[in-house]
């Protein structure tokens, strides 16, 4: 198989004040830091969408800042995922899509769909909410990844349910939540939480190059063994897949430095 997809490497956010004593060149304007972090990392997973709306102007000027082939994932409004029952989550899910996220074009990545730690998988009820993700937005196809963070959803079913409705499983390099490796939707998409402040790039130099093998196992369809998978005995075949690391939480202040090693050993 020579098909693979592509890679993209980034951080949460481009707003954070010690990456402006680590990251960002001195005195470089605030305005302008989406613009410099976008020249230096491929990819974006935006918090601020989850705690709040968003004007298209916005969701465009961040469109114009940004070079071709770059891509923000939007973390999906908390009152789509932190409620009782996720599947009458419809009229939120639809105000959240509806926002004017479309104004990114192709720049939009994944829509990520995060729940709390305390949501237990019920599978009824999460196999109702992701039949009410849609496949567009007013003709803009979107990519929906699942982001669990309570152990009961490492289970089969959970699995079978992802696939069927061709949603991604995010993967969590984590101690404080479940690592789920298997493979599910058009993506696949990681979330490494444990970066360091004692090492320069967050992670040694030996973690940043494992990472980049997973990646491009990732890529070419592969399932390789970094997580423990919940559906051991279905794993599916090969199916090229576009990769996302993000760089998340952890020692917040090393990861855009992790994110460009990883990208200089890609």
């Amino acid at each position: 198989m020579t098909k693979q997809g592509k890679i993209r490497v980034g951080i949460g956010g481009w707003t954070y004040e010690p990456w402006r004593k680590t990251f960002y060149p001195e005195k470089w304007p605030q305005a302008r830091e989406l613009e410099y972090a976008a020249s230096k990392l491929t990819a974006i997973e935006v918090n601020g969408t989850y705690y709040g709306s968003q004007k298209p102007a916005t969701f465009a000027s961040w469109a114009k800042a940004v070079p071709d082939g770059f891509v923000f994932s939007l973390k999906a409004s908390r009152f789509c995922t932190n409620r009782k029952l996720l599947a009458e989550g419809g009229a939120s899910i639809e105000k959240f899509l509806s926002q004017g996220i479309v104004e990114l074009g192709d720049k939009l990545g994944p829509i990520l769909w995060q729940f709390m730690p305390t949501k237990k998988f019920e599978a009824e009820d999460f196999g109702g909410f992701l039949a009410l993700l849609p496949a567009k937005q007013d003709g803009l196809a979107l990519r929906h990844v699942v982001d669990v963070r309570h152990e009961s959803f490492r289970d089969p079913a959970f699995v079978a349910l992802c696939r069927k409705a061709v949603v991604s499983i995010v993967h969590s390099h984590s101690n404080d939540y479940p690592q789920i490796g298997d493979a599910s939707g058009p993506v696949s998409y990681a979330r490494l939480m444990m970066t360091r402040e004692d090492e320069a790039t967050g992670y040694t130099s030996a973690e940043i190059e494992r990472w980049v093998g997973v990646a491009k196992d990732w890529a070419k369809g592969r399932t390789p063994d970094i997580f423990p998978l919940a559906a051991p005995d279905d794993v599916p075949p090969p199916t090229p897949r576009d990769v996302f690391l993000f760089y998340i939480s952890g020692a917040k202040v090393r990861a855009p430095h992790a994110a460009m090693a990883t990208i200089a050993r890609l």
